[in-house]
């Protein structure tokens, strides 16, 4: 058999069998080998000495070989915990008593021959296969030569026939043990690497869940940064800009006209503060996600985004889109809001193009401008280089799921920016409208 790697070492019989309580068939094989060589004996017992009609002494010192093999029996097969049998020097123990009962019976009368056969299963449990296949040898001789006038008649009158048979014999149930034992061990270690797979597949869910849970936890932190950021660079800084205007305004009474431009300006602030801080509450939540699915949610966010700036956009998905763990769509969903932030606040750009990429193992999400680019940080040192929240913000949510983020941009050239984030599904559903709720 091609491929195939027999262990030279290893028993015959019986199969190796998993480490558990044996299931099914395997109860039943330990029976029949425990208790079959009772029934081998038994019936030949029967046929001699009950219906053979033997004188009294040969009854007599046959019933006393029986006797024996049935102690031996007992000792070396019922009784012996599994452990003591698969240990080689009692295996050839064993072997070597049941040979010498089984064989001088068999001399005795033909009809123990049926006895004899259990030979076969003592030898396969001998070690090194190559002693195994020997004792299959000898069961083999003594099976076809003692009723013909003993072994050393038939050997020296047709050596060539008998040792044909026995050539033919051990070959055919040695070689067959030693196939099925070896396909037994293949098996064997194939169940132990799904198990190992499917153990290993069980802490990589549970692993997926954990790294999802701290996500969510770090997601809320992230959020009251990005919001704090948000109110510093905003809404704080236009009521500053409020309250200095109504100061002059307050010092201007005495001019109407510079005390109108003065509230004039005031007024302008307070609305764009407030529209600024509607937008800050607004992206606490991902409605978007509420009521579609992510490439919908993805394209009527890139759609609001452009009609509020007047930059063209064009949105694309690839592949067979999933449901996704509502962290990893509302990571994307994030990331589209902050990229798309970025271009309008820094990139003065004419075009943008998003691209939701959905693969095997993976997510991929691309935002494409034609702005004025800049000089990308070295990718050792993303958190000292990169300047304002968006980047590093986006860079922290894809590596706390165990996602990449990469930016290429040049001056003039715009910029390219890619999440790719693993392609979690949601198990069960139940969890997924829960958490989308």
């Amino acid at each position: 058999m091609t491929g195939v790697k027999v262990d030279w070492r290893a028993p015959l019989w019986p199969p190796e069998h998993r480490t558990e309580a044996p299931t099914g068939w395997r109860p039943w094989l330990a029976l029949v080998e425990r208790y079959l060589p009772y029934v081998l004996l038994a019936v030949p017992t029967g046929l001699s000495i009950g219906l053979g009609g033997h004188e009294p002494p040969w009854v007599l010192t046959t019933s006393g070989l029986v006797a024996a093999s049935l102690v031996w029996v007992l000792l070396t097969v019922t009784l012996p915990p599994e452990r003591w049998q698969q240990n080689p020097v009692f295996a050839v123990v064993a072997f070597s008593g049941f040979v010498t009962l089984a064989g001088i019976l068999e001399a005795r009368d033909t009809n123990f021959l049926i006895f004899m056969i259990f030979g076969f299963f003592q030898a396969m449990r001998l070690r090194p296969t190559p002693l195994a296949l020997a004792g299959v040898a000898v069961v083999s001789l003594l099976i076809q030569t003692l009723p013909n006038g003993g072994t050393w008649h038939a050997l020296t009158t047709a050596p060539g026939i008998w040792l044909t048979v026995v050539l033919v014999q051990t070959a055919a149930i040695g070689g067959g043990a030693v196939i099925s034992a070896t396909i037994a061990r293949q098996n064997e270690e194939r169940r132990r690497m799904l198990d190992q797979l499917t153990a290993a597949a069980e802490e990589n869910a549970g692993l997926h869940r954990q790294l999802l849970s701290q996500a969510r936890e770090a997601g809320v932190l992230d959020e009251r940064q990005r919001l704090s950021q948000e109110i510093h660079d905003t809404l704080a800084q236009g009521f500053t800009g409020i309250i200095t205007q109504l100061e002059a305004a307050a010092q201007a009474k005495e001019d109407p006209e510079k005390w109108q431009r003065h509230l004039a300006r005031a007024t302008r602030l307070a609305r764009e503060n407030l529209t600024a801080a509607r937008r800050s509450v607004h992206a606490l939540h991902p409605e978007p996600l509420e009521s579609a699915t992510l490439p919908e949610a993805l394209e009527e966010v890139s759609r609001q985004w452009s009609e509020r700036t007047g930059v063209a956009t064009s949105f694309t998905t690839t592949g067979s889109p999933q449901v996704l763990h509502p962290e990893l769509e509302a990571t994307l969903l994030r990331i589209t809001q902050e990229a798309l932030s970025n271009v309008d606040k820094h990139a003065a750009a004419g075009r943008v193009g998003l691209t939701l990429s959905y693969m095997e193992d993976e997510v991929t999400l691309d935002v494409r401008d034609d702005g004025t680019g800049f000089v990308p940080c070295p990718a050792s040192r993303p958190a000292e280089a990169e300047s304002g929240f968006g980047l590093p913000g986006m860079r922290r949510r894809v590596q706390r799921l165990a996602g990449t983020l990469h930016v290429e941009s040049e001056p003039g050239g715009g910029t390219a920016i890619s999440a790719s984030l693993p392609a979690i599904g949601v198990q069960p559903v139940a969890g997924a409208e829960e958490g989308r709720g």
